[in-house]
């Protein structure tokens, strides 16, 4: 028996080797539990997330599956990991953005939810009667002073803004795609960012998608609200995709 088997018995219990196996094993299933990746990319004056979109059965309403969310009207995120624990995140991430609404009269900043995110992910990693919620959440949101915004807040309770980021099973290969472009984003329009987005997940998938195999949703402007491609908008982009390549 492997001498380190013994400290995964208990979130709070460090190996020798100063490891936390069960936060190991809740990135691993953060990352490929869902099968999916997901990309968030920063543009000049917008901010965009990408995801694939599987549906689990055909008898479900595909209306009713999706990882993009929106948490206020100008904050968006996209999760991967497990549905369930998901469904609890965003959940908490709107009543923390309600609540601070509510006692300062004024929408919460995107880096202030993301820190409060990551605030109660790390509650979940001190107590052995706890477990963290395997889940990567990609917020972006605009900043009244520093404009579009992208956060990744993963289980451990670590946070970064990012200039473009990766989830999900493909992060890796993502993250390689996004580094070779990352000196032009930042005159990137609002369609250009869509585009760098939707060719990055395409590169690291190896195949091409019909726009309802996607998901995309966009926040733009100075106080722009975070809104959802519709099928037909997703379609119009990859055709312009499509005719860059030719």
């Amino acid at each position: 028996m492997n001498r380190d088997s013994n400290y995964d018995h208990h979130i709070s219990i460090f190996s020798p080797q100063g490891r936390l196996y069960q936060m190991e094993y809740a990135f691993k299933a953060a990352n490929t539990s869902s099968g999916l990746t997901g990309v968030a990319v920063r543009g000049a004056n917008s901010a965009v997330v990408v995801t694939q979109k599987k549906v689990p059965d055909r008898l479900m309403d595909p209306d009713s599956i999706t990882s993009v969310h929106s948490i206020t009207p100008t904050i968006g995120a996209l999760t991967t990991g497990l549905n369930a624990d998901a469904r609890a995140v965003i959940q908490r991430a709107r009543y923390e953005a309600s609540d601070f609404a509510y006692k300062y009269g004024y929408p919460i900043p995107v880096a202030q939810l993301a820190r409060r995110i990551a605030d109660i992910a790390q509650v979940y990693t001190q107590s052995a009667s706890m477990r963290p919620l395997a889940v990567t959440t990609l917020l972006v949101g605009v900043d009244d002073e520093s404009g579009p915004q992208v956060f990744k807040v993963d289980c451990a309770g670590h946070f970064l803004p990012f200039k473009a980021t990766a989830s999900g099973t493909k992060e890796q290969e993502a993250t390689n795609f996004l580094e070779k472009r990352v000196d032009d984003m930042a005159n990137y329009t609002k369609d250009e960012t869509v585009r760098c987005a939707i060719m990055c997940l395409g590169s690291v998938l190896g195949s091409d998608f019909r726009g309802s195999e996607i998901e995309v949703a966009v926040v733009e402007g100075d106080k722009g609200r975070f809104t959802k491609l519709t099928e037909e908008e997703i379609e119009q982009q990859l055709e312009a995709i499509a005719e860059l390549d030719d």
